[in-house]
């Protein structure tokens, strides 16, 4: 009797969403343009994360309105901080974006807690020396970097990893774990249609747009050569 064949899955990138209006933005168009297979995990409707790593090839891990430590509401906290903590241990590539950023710093064991102030919309960043030797940041010609805030949440730079940008509220704003795990406390990948979505009780909504509009293709020439480079991590 013949032996079946094995049917071949393709390796993935995992999305880990935590509330739907926080998906993966132009990281997601990337992806489909490079023909990569994505699966988005919803966390907030009861999906299981994968119980296999091998065929996961990077793990994204989206923004959210809570805070790490409230999983007593959100149970999934849980889970998920028992997963991140096993892709760290397998050297999969990740990367936290908002309150991802935070997660991934909770499993690498540092705090997170309440910033001085909140940062919400278009805000400089200013990038460390660490940042012009790094893989993706030294792509950025400039000391600094526009980029789309909002939380009210920071965390303390994981022991062994890299600060690689600071702005004058919250001094810690994206680090690199090893060579292949970052940490973005802000959205690079925001695009107009989550803009509309996350201002659309906001005064500001225009202002938003506006910015948005101005500093679109600039953004997204930035955003698609990080996503390259780290994609190839």
């Amino acid at each position: 009797m013949p032996i079946p064949k094995r049917r071949f899955v393709p390796e993935e990138v995992l999305v880990l969403k935590h509330v739907p209006n926080e998906d993966a933005g132009t990281l997601a168009d990337f992806l489909k343009k490079k023909k990569i297979r994505v699966r988005r995990v919803a966390l907030y409707g009861d999906q299981k994360l994968p119980a296999r790593l091998d065929r996961v090839r990077a793990v994204l891990v989206m923004g959210g309105p809570m805070n790490v430590t409230e999983e007593d509401k959100y149970p999934f906290l849980k889970e998920e901080n028992v997963f991140l903590k096993r892709i760290l241990k397998a050297g999969i590539p990740c990367m936290g974006i908002c309150l991802g950023a935070q997660l991934v710093a909770k499993a690498l064991g540092s705090k997170v807690y309440k910033a001085k102030a909140p940062e919400v919309g278009w805000m400089d960043v200013s990038l460390t020396n660490a940042a012009e030797k790094d893989p993706l940041f030294s792509l950025v010609k400039s000391p600094r970097l526009k980029v789309l805030q909002w939380h009210g949440d920071t965390f303390d730079i994981p022991k062994d990893a890299v600060r690689l940008a600071a702005s004058r509220l919250v001094p810690n704003q994206a680090y690199r774990y090893k060579r292949n795990v970052y940490a973005l406390q802000f959205h690079l990948e925001v695009d107009r249609k989550m803009l509309k979505n996350w201002f659309k009780k906001s005064k500001d909504l225009g202002m938003i747009l506006e910015e948005h509009s101005a500093y679109q293709k600039k953004l997204n020439g930035l955003t698609d050569a990080l996503y390259e480079k780290f994609f190839s991590l």
